[in-house]
């Protein structure tokens, strides 16, 4: 349990999107489940050669703006993936004790931003679904900002964007990639999800200390 965050010394929480606050579950099923078998269909490939062609579109742009970007992908892969996204609609679903967690930072007086990857269309299906402007001070898309958060230009732009003094700021986020992004920027905290999607296993982080369910902190913040 990550008991070690001196929360006295935390203004700022940096909070990622798809597998933080909401289960990674619904975006896994459509871009490793359901895309593919919409792809086969629409270019007459067998399941593997679909996947295989899928798989060499993903790594191409992996840690760039258009691998969120949905407008890229229904172009690239001749796919609606807007109308994709609604007809799975009930997986977009939070993790457990989010809306608590996040509750308990306001009550703290903790400065809530969502800082996510995700394209805005993708943000704007969550938040109809959850409400999620609704526990949320700020709400950032790298999209907005040019850069993915994988890039030292987006954490640039995101303070001129959203004023916050790094040596007092948490980031929380599934990919160890993009926390170690954060620390090289020089926030001071971070802190990574352990099981981001409820269907898969437990990723192990090496570097940073990593979180099983958002109730383990509830006692902690002040």
């Amino acid at each position: 349990m990550p008991t070690s965050l001196p929360w006295h010394q935390i203004d700022t929480v940096l909070l990622d999107m798809d597998g933080t606050l909401i289960d990674l579950h619904f975006d896994s099923h459509l871009w490793q489940t359901l895309v593919p078998a919409r792809y086969a269909e629409r270019h007459n490939l067998t399941p593997d050669e679909a996947k295989r062609r899928i798989d060499a579109h993903y790594e191409a742009v992996a840690g760039t703006l258009n691998w969120y970007c949905v407008d890229y992908w229904s172009q690239t892969l001749s796919l609606d993936i807007r109308e994709m996204k609604q007809e799975i609609l009930g997986k977009i679903q939070w993790r457990p004790n989010v809306i608590p967690f996040l509750a308990a930072l306001k009550a703290a007086g903790k400065r809530r931003v969502l800082f996510t990857n995700a394209h805005p269309a993708s943000l704007a299906v969550k938040i109809e679904q959850l409400g999620l402007d609704e526990h949320l001070d700020e709400i950032v898309s790298s999209h907005e900002l040019g850069w993915s958060k994988e890039s030292q230009a987006s954490w640039q732009a995101l303070a001129k964007r959203v004023p916050f003094d790094p040596a007092r700021t948490l980031f929380v986020d599934d990919s160890e990639r993009i926390l170690v992004a954060s620390a090289d920027y020089g926030i001071a905290h971070q802190l990574g999800i352990h099981q981001p999607d409820s269907a898969m296993p437990p990723l192990q982080f090496q570097r940073f200390p990593a979180l099983k369910d958002y109730a383990e902190l509830l006692p902690l913040i002040a």
